[in-house]
Parts: structure tokens; sequence; C-alpha cells
């Protein structure tokens, strides 16, 4: 069963703040994402595998740790989730990178694939899907979707801002996937935003309305 994760690292809970705030501009907002990002990548990827190896400092030998070589891609759900992609990438840049389009049918509001780009070898990577909000998860659930069906096989969600609502989504679609957020906000409103979430972080991030 997946579980859910809820970062209550300072940097993250103070960045945030700033990225909730309708007075800070484009510029800003950007940058902030990308280190909350960051801050995010280093607590998800705190379970990789490690291994020995024998490095020689300027006095001895010593036995040293290394990163097993465990494959990692990540995959942001366009437009949103690209904001977040350079913060990981700063932490573990042998990352590969993949791409999930989706867009909302306007009749029935269910959303639909356009374009996916993903490694070839899907079913030998750790998976990092990435967007900044989990609003009605349908979106999530689709993305996921998207990648189980070229066989990804370790599917991790990670968001800045979700609701019970997209939680609760992900969990009964995709029970075998983790959730890792950096706030869990009260609800959604009749128009589908969180509430108090920080409005459309497309618009946002790139300045469009």
């Amino acid at each position: 069963m997946g579980k859910v994760y809820v970062f209550d690292h300072p940097l993250i809970q103070h960045k945030l703040t700033f990225i909730r705030d309708k007075e800070t501009g484009t510029k800003e907002f950007r940058e902030l994402v990308d280190e909350v990002a960051t801050l995010m990548a280093f607590e998800i990827t705190r379970d990789l595998p490690l291994e020995d190896i024998d490095v020689e400092t300027p006095v001895s030998n010593a036995k040293a740790k290394t990163l097993a070589g465990k494959k990692l891609g990540i995959v942001p759900i366009l437009r949103a989730g690209l904001g977040m992609v350079d913060g990981i990438l700063k932490l573990i840049p042998a990352a590969k990178v993949g791409h999930v389009g989706l867009y909302r049918d306007p009749e029935t509001l269910k959303p639909i694939e356009y374009y996916v780009k993903l490694p070839s070898d899907v079913e030998e990577r750790d998976f990092i899907l990435v967007d900044p909000m989990l609003a009605t998860g349908g979106s999530a659930v689709e993305a996921i979707n998207s990648l189980k069906k070229r066989g990804a096989v370790s599917i991790k969600f990670m968001c800045l801002v979700a609701c019970p609502e997209g939680v609760d989504a992900i969990k009964e679609a995709h029970p075998d996937v983790d959730i890792f957020i950096a706030a869990l906000d009260e609800k959604l409103n009749e128009k589908g935003y969180i509430v108090p979430g920080l409005g459309d972080a497309g618009d946002r991030l790139y300045g469009t309305k």
C-alpha cells in the first residue's frame, strides 16, 4: 500500500509560504519552486541503495559509500510540472527526464493524454512524477496510467500542495504509488481550486493568465 509523506522541514515550509503569497512575482515564484523541488528531492531520495567502494584520500585508503546505480527518471506533468524538474536535477543530474502532456476534455472534464515521451528502459527505472498541485487528482491518476501502460513499475508522485480529495483519488486508483507533498491543504472549492492553495501554478510560473 502506498504511503503519504508530508514534509515538515522548516526550509520547505518557509519557502512554501512565499510561494503561496499572491504578491510573489513570476521570477521569485519560479526560483522558490525550483528551490523547494531540490529540498524535496533530498527527502524523496533518502532510501536510494548504496554500495561500498575503495577510495584513496590524501591520508590513506578508505571504504566509502556510493550510489548503487539505481536508474531514476523524472517525469513532469506538462506544463506546470516543468517548474520542478531543474531543482531535482541539481541533486540527481544523471536522472533521465520524460514528459507527460494531458488536456481536459471540455465535455467530460476528464484528462486526455496528448503527449508522452519516456526513457527507453522504462521497466528498469524508478520514476518520480512531478506536478506542483494535486487537486482533483484526475491528471495525476491519468499520468500514472500513462507510465504504467508503457511498462513503469516503480512510481512516486511528488507535488507542492495537495488536498485530501486528490490524495484519495491516487490512493484508490494506484494504491502502490507513494505520495510526497510539501503541504496537505484543507479542501477543493467549487471551481476545483485547492483552498488555501497557491492559485494556478502554471500561470504563476510562466506569467500567463
